[in-house]
Parts: C-alpha cells; sequence; structure tokens
C-alpha cells in the first residue's frame, strides 16, 4: 500500500495510532515529495537534517496556495479524479485553489469527523443557508455539505440559499421529527435571520461558519452569538472551523471552545515569528492536518487562537490580511 493511502486508513480506521513519529514521517515524505514544500523548507533551514522533532516542522505559509499548485506526489498517487476547490476571496487574484487528488476521500473524513460529534447523518436533518453544489461547485464547504445533506437520506434535507421563509416552513413540518435538525450557514445570513425573527427554535442547532467577511461590520465571535442565541431563542450557537486549503474541520458546541479530531492538530505561534510557540495565550495559528497528504499538512493560517483552560478558540483574523473565507459564497 502506497505512504498515502497508508495515511489516509489510518485516519479512517485507527486513528489514535496517531503520534510525534506518525507526524515526523508525514513531514519527511512531504519534503521529499512536495516541491514547493521542499522549497518553502530548505529557505527556512528546516530540512530533515534538521528537523528532529515535531515542534521543528516548518508550516507553509498558506498565502502559498495562491500562487502555486501545491502537490505531494510520489509517483503512487492517482490524480485522474481530482477536483479543484478555490477560496471565496474578494477577487479572482486572491482566492487559493486547492487540488483535492481524493474527493472521495475528502468525503469520508469530512463525514468521519461530523459524525464523532454529532451522530450519524441519518439521524440528522440538514437545512443549508447556503448556495446548491449547482451554483458554486468550486467551493470545499458545498461539496462537503452536499454529500452531508445526501447522507442524511431526509426529502428536507437541502440547500435554501437565503430563502428564510421557506426554512421556517420547512421548521414547522418538522416538528414532530425524531432527529436531530441543523441549520447550516453562513454567518452574515443567519444575522440577518436572527434580527428579524420573533419566534423561538429551542430544538434547533444553528451551525455557522465564518465572519462577516465584508459582507457586515464584523463582530467578536462573542458578540456574534449573543445576537444569534437571542434571535434564534436557543442557549448556544455552534460553529464549524475549516478552510480551502485544508481537508479537516473541527467544531465547537458553543461559547467558541472547539474540538479537533485526530490527525488535525492546532498549534500556536508568536504572530511575528512563525517558530515562536505558545502554549498559553492567544497567537496566530498553525494547523497540521494529516488529511492533507496530497497536498500540504503542515500551514501556516493568517488565523488568531487562543489556548485558555477551557478549551481552543478562534478569534479572527490577523490583521491586514486578507479577507476571505465562506460568507465570500453569495458575493
Amino acid at each position: 500500500m502506497s505512504f498515502d493511502k497508508e495515511i489516509k486508513r489510518i485516519l479512517l480506521e485507527l486513528p489514535q495510532s496517531i503520534n510525534e513519529e506518525s507526524i515526523i514521517e508525514v513531514y519527511r515524505y512531504q519534503y521529499t515529495n512536495n516541491p514547493i514544500y521542499k522549497l518553502f523548507a530548505d529557505s527556512v533551514h528546516r530540512s530533515p537534517a534538521v528537523v528532529k522533532n515535531a515542534g521543528e516542522i516548518p508550516f507553509l505559509p498558506i498565502a502559498f496556495y495562491k500562487k502555486h499548485q501545491i502537490e505531494t506526489q510520489d509517483g503512487n498517487v492517482d490524480f485522474s479524479k481530482a477536483i479543484s476547490f478555490s477560496s471565496s476571496g474578494t477577487t479572482s487574484s486572491s482566492r487559493s485553489t486547492h487540488t483535492v487528488a481524493d474527493p472521495a476521500f475528502y468525503a469520508a473524513r469530512s463525514k468521519q469527523i461530523f459524525e464523532n460529534y454529532y451522530g450519524p447523518l441519518t439521524d440528522t436533518i440538514i437545512l443549508a443557508v447556503l448556495p446548491s453544489y449547482e451554483e458554486n461547485p468550486s467551493s470545499s464547504l458545498i461539496f462537503m455539505m452536499k454529500h452531508f445533506i445526501e447522507a442524511t437520506g431526509h426529502a428536507a434535507s437541502g440547500f435554501y440559499a437565503f430563502n428564510i421563509a421557506a426554512i421556517k416552513a420547512v421548521l414547522k413540518e418538522l416538528h414532530t421529527e425524531n432527529k436531530k435538525i441543523i441549520v447550516w450557514g453562513v454567518s452574515y445570513a443567519l444575522l440577518d435571520w436572527a434580527e428579524q425573527e420573533r419566534e423561538s427554535f429551542s430544538s434547533v442547532i444553528f451551525l455557522e461558519t465564518g465572519g462577516m467577511k465584508g459582507r457586515r461590520k464584523e463582530l467578536t465571535r462573542s458578540e456574534l452569538h449573543e445576537q444569534l442565541t437571542k434571535g434564534f431563542g436557543v442557549t448556544a450557537i455552534h460553529s464549524e472551523y475549516g478552510m480551502t486549503e485544508l481537508l479537516s474541520q473541527a467544531y465547537s458546541f458553543g461559547e467558541g471552545l472547539y474540538a479537533f479530531p485526530t490527525g488535525l492538530i492546532p498549534v500556536l505561534r508568536e504572530v511575528n515569528d512563525p517558530f515562536g510557540r505558545i502554549t498559553r495565550g492567544s497567537g496566530g495559528i498553525n494547523i497540521i492536518d494529516l488529511a492533507n497528504i496530497n497536498a500540504c499538512c503542515f500551514i501556516e493560517t493568517q488565523d488568531i487562537g487562543r489556548i485558555s483552560a477551557n478549551g481552543f478558540e478562534i478569534l479572527g483574523r490577523i490583521d491586514a490580511s486578507d479577507i476571505r473565507g465562506c460568507n465570500l459564497l453569495y458575493v
């Protein structure tokens, strides 16, 4: 079995076996077989001869996905079924592109993570406040949502764009269903709805997937969630954290505290020092995503996070970084 297939098998079947040795092995594999990552690692003097532990692994700045094709190819990886996802940037020139060699694995990995936190999709109904797959096939989020919606096997699950009247009508029809109901949408769309709402939806899970991203005034996550909980009459707002350049997701059940699945590891760095690690407090977020074995598993994002006694929080974007993310899907 090829190395990339073995990593995928471990993530789906034996995630508990992942350790620091596995992470270093993936780093060496990608250094050897990813020319862009190798060039970057060499430029910051982090070749395998230097890297002795996971804390010394270099993280590729996310901006590289805008200018380069980031692929790890050892000659055994099949790219014949690859699809390309593009980030929702403000202009075509500022969009990242991620070629996913194995869309079936992306679908399986995303489903595995979701069900680990929320239970079987067959016991779930998803109403997506998002454009359909036909309208935006280049979005990794939309691809994932299409897979989830189909996996629920329920006629009410679907893409509803911003047709709030239709969503509310469906919610009324579903009040006798013994299933988990999730309204999953971009933050500004949910906020627009919540500001006009006078009903309570206490039995519904509202899951947001990003900030205002240029559509409305930016709010802190606590401010956003306060307005959404008040508008929808719920006790907590759930969140999903993911990005085009990665394959895995993290989820929050409320208060902006995220649970990361095995194989998706957040690492905080000093904002002005890519190699300065932080174990408590706030800083820039680096992500290890072992599922991204066919691209790059070590990404330096432009997000800010915080490690506290209560868990891991996503605070927002680093100043002067690009406006990007799922909420530009409607632009």
